[in-house]
């Protein structure tokens, strides 16, 4: 199934943004852990939030996490604290995304994981009991979320946890975010050294109640679409000034391509400016979920762009970076890769497809961030558009809230 998407001429509107995944599925898992009553407010409705909830709630011996890779790393470490048996699998990408760095750095404090197929991968059967060990030492270009699950359940093991992090440490914001939610959940958890994460053992709030702000990374879209418009101004509702995620930055970002940021009390209001460079080098190692947006904004907008910081984008959902090099061909742009982490465009076209029917590979975010360049581009489709209820299942909904029109086609 496809999505024909058609742009309106400009966009004046008010949205209400999903509730950030990233901090629900952390403020889930630090609510288990608490043994808490009072369930988080204001929860994403996303697939992976989803699949988060029902495995905490229903505790069945077989939780099938489907595509949800920060339910799969966070729950494995969740579930090696707790005195039960359980298998843990995905759907057939999610079997194929490594998680021996997890499992391997949870077996060092004592966990017992075993694989159920393939080494590396998932399914995992995870027996789950008291963990005695305490240092662990990681290399810091390892995926955050790694690094966040074996930080939630630090306080709950008989000796704590010490996090050694070696070499480049390339998601400090996604560790900064972890860190804060911990601390709001009523736990002390700080850097000792430049590289060391100190965790003592101590007990979460189990009365905590935690309101989840909206999610920047869906913010980024709307970005994207005032980018690409002639003329346009939408208030996004949710978003706070000082807000936790690391993805807040792409304001900062989307400042140089033309689009303005005004707080206010509901959120933020953005508007159409013009951009201000004529070539966009950034480093996306604190943003990597916004590469998408970023590639296809700036190939719309004529501006050559070189970004660096993008090895955690082959092991996401999809081989980001080979999909992007991909679909970004059928709209007639000629990118660039270099080390698996750089994707690069100077300028150069081809022959684009008459009719570009962008494949979505099972990711929410070559949907999301390709539904735009319809504006530009009014022949493009967008295959499988239902991968979006991953993150922000009210997307395609909002879009036709200001004036874009959706048919859908066999």
């Amino acid at each position: 199934m496809q999505y024909k998407l058609t742009a309106p001429s400009q966009i004046e509107g008010s949205i209400q943004l999903p509730a950030s995944k990233s901090i629900s599925n952390r403020a889930l898992i630090l609510h288990a852990l608490s043994h808490g009553s009072n369930m988080p407010q204001n929860l994403s409705d996303c697939d992976d939030t989803q699949v988060m909830i029902k495995a905490l709630t229903q505790n069945n011996e077989v939780i099938d996490i489907m595509a949800a890779g920060t339910a799969m790393r966070f729950l494995t470490a969740y579930l090696s604290t707790i005195s039960e048996t359980h298998i843990i699998t995905g759907t057939d990408r999610m079997k194929q995304r490594p998680i021996l760095i997890l499992v391997n750095a949870l077996r060092e404090l004592g966990a017992d994981i075993t694989y159920t197929d393939n080494e590396g991968y998932p399914p995992l059967c995870i027996k789950g009991g008291n963990l005695h060990g305490h240092h662990i030492t990681l290399k810091g270009n390892v995926s955050s979320q790694y690094i966040s699950a074996l930080l939630m359940i630090g306080p709950t093991l008989e000796k704590g946890l010490r996090l050694q992090l070696t070499g480049d440490i390339i998601s400090r914001p996604y560790i900064r975010l972890t860190l804060q939610l911990m601390k709001d959940f009523g736990v002390q958890a700080d850097w000792i050294s430049e590289d060391t994460i100190e965790v003592l053992p101590q007990s979460y709030d189990s009365s905590k109640t935690y309101f989840v702000e909206s999610d920047w990374s869906a913010a980024s879209y709307w970005y994207q679409i005032v980018a690409l418009m002639g003329k346009a101004e939408i208030q996004l509702n949710g978003l706070f000034s000082n807000s936790y995620q690391g993805d807040s930055r792409g304001a900062q970002v989307m400042e140089k391509l033309g689009v303005r940021t005004i707080f206010n009390e509901q959120g933020v209001l953005i508007t159409k400016t013009k951009p201000t460079v004529d070539f966009l080098e950034e480093n996306f190692i604190d943003i990597p979920d916004l590469a998408q947006t970023f590639v296809v904004t700036c190939a719309l907008l004529n501006i050559p762009f070189r970004f660096t910081g993008l090895q955690t984008l082959k092991i996401k959902e999809t081989d980001r970076i080979t999909a992007l090099i991909n679909e970004m061909r059928k709209l007639g742009y000629v990118l660039h890769d270099e080390d698996d982490s750089i994707l690069w465009w100077d300028g150069e076209r081809c022959t684009p497809d008459v009719t570009p029917i962008i494949k979505t590979y099972e990711d929410h975010r070559m949907a999301m961030a390709f539904a735009p360049a319809v504006i530009s581009i009014p022949s493009i489709r967008i295959d499988e558009p239902h991968v979006v209820s991953k993150s922000y299942p009210s997307y395609w909904n909002d879009l036709q809230k200001v004036g874009f029109t959706l048919t859908e086609e066999a």
